[in-house]
């Protein structure tokens, strides 16, 4: 347990943030899975969103900036597969 009050607020604090990191980068995987799994006219909005979420996580420091970047990246190489496909 700690021994000062900042350290009690900063254990506060850094449990409130580990919960907003935990949900967010939850919500991309979400977003993620609904992308792969999605067809026909639904996947460019799908893709903006996760595009969108990809990079407010980058943003806020949830994920670093590279990773955002090719996780972009590849996603939109499997969105012009599945339109060649399809």
């Amino acid at each position: 347990m700690p021994q000062h009050k900042s350290c009690e607020k900063r254990m506060r604090s850094s449990r409130g943030r580990n919960r907003y990191n935990r949900a967010m980068k939850s919500a991309i995987k979400t977003a993620i899975k609904k992308l792969q799994n999605s067809e026909g006219e639904s996947l460019e909005p799908d893709f903006r969103e996760v595009v969108s979420d990809l990079d407010r996580a980058a943003r806020k420091g949830v994920i670093p900036k590279n990773r955002a970047d090719r996780r972009k990246s590849r996603l939109a190489k499997q969105l012009a597969r599945k339109k060649a496909e399809g």
